[in-house]
């Protein structure tokens, strides 16, 4: 079967998905069937490792599946809770860490980085440029350069800084545009928001995370890093892309260290499906959950537009217009050897998130016929 009827497929299975107050008993199994049988086709076709994914309706995960293999090696099955690197999916947990001292009035986001980070030297190349804020790093905007100073990407043992030694390198970095000009995304920057978050909670990074956002919302399968102990088990190997002879080489296992804040997290596909529910039930309440209701939806409103008006984003999170003419929230992730993504829909309360063990393939388009064809309810 072509990937064209895959897809057929897939349309039609989100469209058997739509969900309405009058339809919560309503048996979606045969739709679930068609999904599952989509993806494990697609894993097959795409020569995937692994691949986990899950739909959430508000406070529940409404289907999980999971294909494929977590290690090849030693034929260990992927599950739904099999552990993979979420990347740059970091960046809502270090948003949302920022935005909690913010609703505190520990920190505003017109705040200069260099008023909260005694140490921040990196060179403002434009004498014209704005400030560089807490705001401009959430958004992308600020005009740094993508990365610190470090070739961490490079294989095959993936050098990630320390905090020490991205701090010593910071002078030695200058601004690509002035700030609040264009959209630049830099990890660099998300890098730094974590470094404010320690400096203004007065605790490293990983602990203010896990005490007041991972434990609260019983995030038990997400850490800050990745959990080596239980490489090749629970947590993924990770793949490469297919080289030339259509094959995927084991990749080795890395530590984002200094580059935590931005890249460094783990997590499965049941964890941040609670983590969109935790979305999902903020903005239906009046109540503060880790940060204000009102916040979050703050968060989730475009605060930066590209000149192009091709990139909108809000703060810390990528927001965008679907074909159904609702907003859309979202975060992708990639690093060595994982590919993942979470999409949010704040109208219809559904989520969708995909974790692959394995470069060079796009979690978001086993998402995207969801975002693009699926009629949400009223």
């Amino acid at each position: 079967m072509n990937n064209m009827k895959f897809k057929l497929f897939l349309l039609i299975a989100t469209i058997c998905l739509q969900i309405n107050a009058q339809e919560q008993k309503k048996d979606f199994s045969e739709a679930f069937k068609i999904i599952e049988v989509w993806l494990d086709a697609q894993k097959d076709y795409e020569k995937l490792p692994g691949i986990s994914a899950a739909i959430i309706k508000d406070q529940e995960i409404i289907w999980s599946g999971a294909y494929g293999k977590a290690n090849v090696e030693a034929d260990v099955d992927t599950e739904v809770n099999t552990i993979c690197s979420i990347c740059s999916i970091s960046k809502l947990f270090t948003a949302t860490a920022i935005m909690k001292l913010y609703d505190e009035g520990k920190l505003r986001l017109d705040d200069k980085v260099s008023d909260l980070l005694p140490w921040y030297n990196l060179d403002q190349k434009y004498a014209e440029s704005g400030p560089i804020t807490v705001r401009s790093l959430l958004t992308h905007s600020s005009g740094l350069p993508r990365e610190a100073n470090f070739p961490y990407w490079t294989g095959p043992d993936f050098p990630f800084p320390s905090q020490e030694e991205i701090k010593n390198e910071l002078g030695n970095q200058e601004t690509l545009y002035p700030a609040s000009t264009y959209f630049q995304y830099s990890n660099l920057g998300l890098t730094l928001l974590g470094e404010i978050v320690e400096q203004v909670s007065g605790i490293s990074f990983n602990t203010y995370v896990e005490e007041n956002i991972l434990k609260p919302l019983q995030l038990n399968e997400t850490r800050t890093k990745l959990p080596e102990s239980l490489y090749g088990s629970q947590l993924a190997i990770g793949y490469s892309s297919l080289d030339r002879t259509g094959q995927r080489k084991k990749v080795k296992l890395f530590q984002a260290n200094g580059i935590m804040a931005a890249a460094g997290f783990s997590s499965n596909v049941l964890d941040l499906g609670k983590f969109a529910s935790w979305q999902f039930r903020l903005m239906d309440s009046t109540i503060t959950e880790i940060i204000k209701p009102s916040t979050l939806k703050y968060m989730q409103q475009v605060h930066w537009t590209d000149p192009d008006w091709k990139t909108t984003w809000g703060l810390g999170f990528a927001v965008s217009k679907g074909s159904d003419g609702t907003k859309w929230v979202s975060h992708g992730g990639s690093c060595p050897g994982y590919r993942s993504g979470i999409q949010l829909n704040p109208k219809s309360k559904m989520a969708y998130t995909v974790m692959i063990n394995a470069n060079g393939t796009n979690p978001h388009k086993y998402a995207k016929i969801c975002q693009r064809n699926a009629c949400h309810s009223q």
